[in-house]
């Protein structure tokens, strides 16, 4: 238990900064521009995350979603309950979550129609030679060929989207004070740490999406979608009355009373 409070106590000093979110979505912006010139001008050889059947895209990155939404739902129904102690309060926070599925689903929906919409069917991976006769992507691979078109990344999207949740949410944690609550606090601490990795985890999957996969503006394309999609919500919608609201910040309760225990 004392590692893991040592753990996410030092993981509070690095990644709950305002500073932190400020700077984030450059730094994405900045990871899609530096890994697509190391892919055009440098490319690295292959490696085992050049494949997209490495196992942390088939178990983490293709459900991604998934895996961000299992965590943060626990995490911002248990710290906005502690802070507000209003069930409303903390229904209302959750629908942030139902938020972001509809704008996960909806861009992914939008990025497989511009790609259809854009795409053609080849014979052979060079594009050199058109199947014209095949209109769809199901004819084409049925057919043994390549459906090719503007295929904006959803890796960048996804988990620059998902990254930038997980830091707004964690934003909570900043001067949250659960230690008089043992078992809160240890709660607490667990989905810390856990969204802490999948945040890194996100991060380093996002940097090799930029320098293996996809062209540079289908990367900057989604990465900005991602960032939009963040920005729409946490910096314009959630700043209004009639929206899920931002998470509590710049909250102290070292000095309530404790708490009973969960």
């Amino acid at each position: 238990m004392e590692r893991i409070d040592r753990w996410a106590r030092s993981a509070r000093s690095c990644l709950v900064r305002s500073s932190v979110r400020r700077a984030m979505p450059w730094g994405l912006l900045l990871l899609t521009l530096g890994g697509s010139l190391v892919k055009e001008w440098a490319p690295l050889p292959e490696s085992y995350f050049s494949n997209k059947r490495n196992l942390l895209n088939i178990y983490f990155v293709k459900l991604a979603w998934g895996w961000t939404l299992w965590l943060l739902l626990p995490f911002i129904s248990i710290t906005n309950y502690y802070v507000t102690r209003n069930t409303l309060a903390v229904l209302r926070r959750i629908t942030s979550l139902l938020v972001g599925t509809v704008v996960w689903y909806a861009c992914t929906m939008v990025f497989l129609h511009i790609e259809d919409l854009t795409s053609s069917c080849y014979k052979s991976p060079t594009l050199d030679v058109l199947h014209r006769q095949h209109l769809s992507r199901l004819q084409c691979q049925q057919a043994g060929g390549f459906w090719h078109g503007f295929d904006i990344s959803g890796h960048s999207f996804l988990l620059s989207y998902c990254a930038l949740m997980i830091v707004e949410e964690m934003a909570v944690m900043h001067n949250l004070n659960t230690s008089r609550n043992p078992r809160l606090h240890m709660v607490l601490n667990c989905l810390f740490l856990a969204l802490s990795c999948f945040k890194m985890i996100w991060l380093f999957m996002f940097v090799t999406t930029a320098v293996y996969f996809h062209n540079f503006s289908q990367k900057l394309f989604g990465t900005l979608v991602g960032l939009l999609a963040w920005y729409g919500t946490y910096r314009v919608w959630y700043l209004t009355p009639f929206s899920p609201g931002l998470p509590p910040q710049n909250v102290s309760l070292s000095s309530q009373k404790p708490k009973r225990s969960l």
